[in-house]
């Protein structure tokens, strides 16, 4: 692992292949990077970035990402969105925009990368904020997601609100606490949303200092009992970076998490 973990954030990586766009916005737009090989077609990766859903953070962190999983043979879209901090971001902007890119991008990409796409819905890969949208789209569309890999999840908004998580991350997503808007929390939090209709698997660091391990701990029990295809994947000596980082030490469990996502495995 890196001296810093941080540095996955801003190591360099290949430009992606292909920019296509789901909508009119700026931010309403997806990198797409060709699978390695010459293999068979597979269904689409998309990838949601973290960093609390605040505008300082872009789809730029996760580049190491998906050219790893990319480099596992998988078509890969790097979704970005309008986040809070800038014009339309917070809700419901921030939500909408990932549910209706992961709602388009499978045509999107299917066209741009001809023969590389196949038919069906993606799976998707989110990282902390990014790993709460991934759950709260296959909550709320599950016909239009494959799986679900979520990596440190922030899975129970009302209790990151309480915990203050970045500053107040979450009352600048939502406008407030669960007080406020309890029927924005009731809408967007995969807390109250379970059990998850898609199968997924929830990947989170017993060191991580940035989003509690027992938050995704608790929130796979509940889906668990609620009947959920839900699994949790706790590494013991990972931080919250390490689990989008191919260099950590933890990556082998990443890629095995999400291979057992794939219906081809």
């Amino acid at each position: 692992m890196p001296a810093d973990p941080r540095d996955v954030l801003s190591r360099p990586a290949p430009a992606p292949d292909v920019t296509v766009s789901y909508g009119d916005h700026p931010d309403q737009l997806a990198d797409l990077r060709v699978p390695a090989g010459s293999g068979p077609a597979r269904p689409l990766v998309v990838v949601v970035h973290g960093g609390f859903w605040r505008a300082e953070y872009d789809r730029r962190h996760t580049d190491p990402l998906a050219v790893a999983l990319a480099g596992l043979g998988h078509p890969v879209a790097q979704v970005e969105y309008r986040r809070t901090g800038q014009p339309g971001g917070g809700w419901p902007a921030t939500l909408t925009d990932v549910l209706t890119g992961v709602t388009e991008l499978p045509r999107l990409a299917a066209g741009a990368l001809p023969g590389r796409v196949a038919a069906g819905p993606p799976l998707l890969v989110g990282h902390s904020a990014g790993g709460h949208l991934a759950l709260y789209v296959a909550a709320t569309a599950p016909d239009a997601v494959g799986g679900v890999l979520a990596l440190a999840p922030v899975s129970n908004l009302a209790e990151a609100y309480r915990l203050d998580l970045d500053e107040g991350a979450v009352a600048a997503l939502l406008g407030g606490g669960p007080a406020d808007h309890p029927e924005r929390y009731a809408a967007a939090d995969p807390r109250s949303l379970v059990p998850i209709p898609t199968r997924t698997v929830v990947a989170h660091g017993s060191l991580d200092e940035h989003v509690p391990v027992g938050m995704s701990r608790e929130f796979v029990a509940a889906g668990r009992a609620a009947g959920g295809d839900v699994h949790l994947v706790e590494l013991p000596e990972c931080e919250h970076f390490g689990l989008i980082d191919p260099e950590s030490a933890a990556w082998p469990e990443i890629t095995a998490a999400f291979r057992s996502l794939r219906k081809d495995r």
